[in-house]
């Protein structure tokens, strides 16, 4: 008998490469497709719950398959009733994903990598080291998983994603378009890509593919500075994607795709939170349609950044938008459980066990 290394992971397959598989397994075609669905569109983690197959083609895919489904390890609910969920993987690595419900929205944030190779000063996740991508399936688990939390603690399906959790999407890259291609197609979850943000520190080569591929998902990018020396302190990312280049990546970005961009911009006391500041972010906001999303900061143990003081943050908010930027205060959710932007991170370990 096959151990679970040996077998197929059956949800890495195209349909396509499943229905070839089942004709070499001398099983029809059509088959594959009804295995197809449960797997995808039923969300299924299991064989032998698909109840249109017979048990012997369920035993033979047990046999050859494996379903490498995420689980929910714990979860925790914050006073403002936000969930963080830590999830095991196959292969016992966790990560976190987070369900935040605002009115008129039910948000799903989802990881995209097991830790993260950048280190953002100001994020949790950038002190872990980076285990390995995600597969789309294990993104797509996310996601179902925090829809079934929505509906059964709100009663409220999952209105809107976003690809802010642990790692940086744009360096998963062909993972993270599948599992956008699985949420949104018809036979998987049916979402519209417009209720999907994708966030990135700023990967101006990816950026651009982004515009080649012409998305129909949001694309974020975590600024926090528009000013180089500064980001570069803040996010050593910048240092090899300097603001021009990422400047140059998004008005290419922009000419294919005529999707507006979201610059983050988390305003921390004494560092970025001058009119100066907000002087240089104007300019860097007259490149492309765009709206600027300012951000509450989050403390973490590794740093010693604070957020700035209401008067600084409503100071600057004003400057932006006196000189007609679309500007947007976001106040954090989840901060007293860890599960607000920038806190992520492992701190506990698997409390179930992959058979």
């Amino acid at each position: 008998m096959k151990t679970a290394k040996d077998k197929i992971d059956i949800r890495s397959l195209t349909l396509e490469a499943l229905q070839e598989h089942f004709i070499r397994m001398e099983e029809k075609s059509f088959r594959a497709k009804q295995v197809y669905e449960w797997l995808w569109k039923k969300s299924c983690f299991s064989f032998n719950e698909m109840s249109n197959i017979s048990k012997e083609l369920r035993n033979k895919l047990d046999e050859n398959f494996v379903i490498n489904n995420v689980k929910i390890n714990s979860s925790q609910i914050s006073a403002d009733k936000t969930i963080k969920n830590s999830f095991i993987l196959h292969d016992t690595h966790l990560i976190e994903g987070v369900l935040i419900p605002t009115p008129g929205r039910m948000t799903a944030c989802v990881s995209s990598q097991v830790g993260c190779s950048l280190t953002c000063k100001f994020c949790a996740t950038g002190y872990m080291e980076r285990k390995r991508n995600l597969n789309p399936d294990e993104i797509y688990d996310q996601v179902v998983l925090i829809d079934q939390q929505a509906r059964e603690h709100y009663g409220v399906p999952l209105s809107n994603i976003v690809y802010m959790g642990m790692g940086e999407p744009l360096l998963n890259y062909a993972n993270m378009i599948k599992s956008v291609e699985r949420i949104t197609a018809e036979d998987g979850l049916n979402m519209s890509p417009k209720r999907i943000t994708v966030s990135t520190a700023g990967i101006a080569k990816m950026i651009k593919k982004l515009g080649d591929d012409e998305v129909k998902f949001n694309l974020a990018l975590s600024l926090h500075a528009a000013n180089d020396e500064k980001r570069n302190t803040i996010m050593p990312i910048n240092e090899q994607n300097s603001l021009k280049a990422l400047a140059e990546a998004l008005k290419y970005y922009y000419a294919k795709t005529k999707n507006p961009v979201t610059y983050e911009y988390i305003i921390f006391d004494g560092v970025n939170d001058n009119i100066q500041d907000a002087i240089e972010l104007v300019k860097f906001c007259k490149h492309l349609p765009c709206k600027v999303n300012i951000i509450e900061y989050n403390p973490i143990a590794f740093a010693s950044y604070i957020n700035a003081g209401e008067d600084k943050v409503e100071a600057f908010a004003n400057h932006l938008i006196k000189h007609g930027i679309n500007t947007h205060l976001r106040r954090s959710r989840g901060k007293d459980i860890d599960a607000a932007c920038g806190q992520l991170a492992i701190k506990e370990k698997a409390k179930t066990v992959e058979v």
